[in-house]
């Protein structure tokens, strides 16, 4: 770990322990030398750029969920220590609901997924893209992604989510790495899009364990096939593009793999989204995936749901 602090024995091991001072540590300030002053952060609900801009959306969130518990569930990762590390790191959070973007406070206890991958070298962190689960939150505090995008528009918050145009390149350029079971899901993935729904009982364990947006966990080749083509189904000639692709064996784990990767096009078919509003939508995603002697044994896929949903009204006709 050349150019690491030497409390930190890899990278799995500094991913966590930095997210555990920051969130459950409450040393913001750590963001200082944890963060790179001029790092490039990307959500679905925008770009944004610099430590300060990070320090003050970390804040935000911790006061909005105070008791905030974050439990890393894996660290899939690529690259050494020349070039830097790309780390994909998946959490599951449980907090309380005390009031802000979301709305007022519910006092409901949310549990939600968010996945973070990260460019770190020489202790910092460069680039980042987070991916939130927020369509969870919304549906546990008592409502669904679509109202609370509405909601958050009438309160005034009409900036257009992330898209490619703008994006700002920073640091990595890189793209994972050639590992076959990062090849083996992109495959899948693919193959997916294509519209090639039969690939599911083919390539996934007939007991698969599948986490979706809305904190929906479910199992089976049937719950797989009605997620998939619910969200193909709605943008049915949008272009999906895998972003980034790391394939992983560790010992005592399960071959994994994580891909971040995009749909961009029209809303134009009946699916996950409703009706078709023929507007323009661009959605980050991640999925997560661990094998098995049977095949796909666990996805976990994220986007968020109320960017996706803010977009579509942001654009279509007001009685959508």
């Amino acid at each position: 770990m050349k150019g690491f602090d030497e409390q930190y024995s890899d990278l799995p091991d500094y991913i966590l322990k930095c997210t555990a001072q920051i969130w459950e540590g409450r040393d913001i300030a750590s963001l200082d030398w944890h963060y790179a002053d001029d790092i490039f952060i990307r959500t679905p609900s925008g770009f944004s750029r610099g430590n300060e801009a990070g320090k003050s959306n970390t804040m935000a969130t911790l006061a909005e969920f105070p008791d905030r518990q974050l439990f890393g569930e894996d660290v899939i990762w690529c690259g050494n220590d020349e070039q830097g590390f790309l780390s994909s790191h998946r959490i599951v959070s449980s907090a309380t609901h005390r009031g802000g973007a979301f709305g007022p406070a519910t006092g409901k206890r949310v549990v939600f997924r968010t996945v973070a991958d990260t460019f770190c070298r020489e202790n910092r962190i460069w680039d980042e893209w987070l991916i939130r689960d927020n369509a969870a939150i919304a549906v546990q505090i008592g409502t669904n992604p679509k109202d609370m995008a509405r909601s958050i528009i009438a309160r005034g918050d009409d900036g257009f989510p992330f898209t490619p145009e703008s994006n700002v390149v920073g640091l990595y350029t890189g793209s994972g790495n050639d590992n076959e079971w990062g090849q083996r899901h992109a495959s899948i993935l693919q193959r997916v899009m294509n519209a090639e729904f039969s690939i599911i009982p083919q390539e996934y364990d007939r007991a698969c364990h599948l986490s979706f947006p809305r904190g929906e966990d479910v199992h089976g080749w049937a719950e797989a096939d009605k997620f998939w083509v619910g969200v193909r189904s709605a943008f049915p000639a949008a272009e999906f593009k895998i972003e980034h692709q790391i394939g992983r064996v560790d010992d005592l784990l399960s071959p994994r793999s994580a891909i971040r990767w995009s749909l961009t096009g029209c809303h134009e078919g009946w699916g996950r989204f409703g009706a078709p509003t023929g507007v323009n939508v661009h959605i980050m995603g991640v999925s997560h995936a661990e094998f098995g002697p049977k095949g796909l044994r666990r996805e976990i896929t994220l986007f968020d749901e109320i960017e996706i949903w803010k977009q579509i009204l942001l654009q279509a006709p007001a009685d959508c």
